[in-house]
């Protein structure tokens, strides 16, 4: 599994991805994001990452820090947070350990920064594969949270409890 940055020529994968049901099912009623604006806010408070395995795109992981972003999606959480968005793409890619492998590396480079102390996730409430997926990662209820239409659950990841788990370090 490599994460590398998502560019232009992802968009036409990303838009493709974001029709499939699964994916759908996992975001909620938000609405497709504008890649080609999301891309353009690639910076110091945002990165979207393409996973891939062999040079094939296999899923995408965005990582915000939710105190510098500007819609304040996450509210006034203050310094030392991340959070992650992340899907698989394709449905014959599901069930095969690749959203583990970029999760593990997602995470390593949101805890990269020493003043990283946490990452924040919402899983929808509906959403209970996830929620599973995340806490086998590490990651802890805080509580459920309406984010425009949708129910989530609000789940954090303490950089202690990644220090204890080496098998999600790179």
């Amino acid at each position: 599994m490599k994460l590398r940055p998502a560019t232009p020529a992802d968009i036409p994968t990303l838009e493709r991805w974001d029709t499939k049901a699964h994916v759908i099912a996992c975001t909620g009623a938000d609405d497709a994001p504008d890649w080609a604006g999301e891309l353009e806010q690639v910076g110091p408070w945002y990165e979207c990452l393409i996973g891939e395995v062999g040079g094939r795109p296999v899923g995408v992981v965005q990582i915000i820090d939710p105190a510098e972003e500007p819609t304040h999606y996450w509210g006034d959480c203050g310094p030392g947070l991340r959070a992650i968005d992340i899907w698989i793409g394709e449905e014959a890619d599901l069930g095969r350990g690749l959203g583990t492998l970029m999760m593990g590396q997602a995470i390593g480079r949101c805890f990269a920064p020493a003043e990283v102390r946490a990452i924040l996730i919402d899983p929808l409430m509906s959403n209970v594969r996830a929620q599973v997926f995340y806490r086998r990662l590490g990651f802890e209820d805080v509580g459920t949270r309406r984010f425009g239409e949708d129910d989530c659950l609000v789940m954090r990841l303490e950089r202690s409890a990644w220090a204890a788990q080496s098998s999600l370090k790179e």
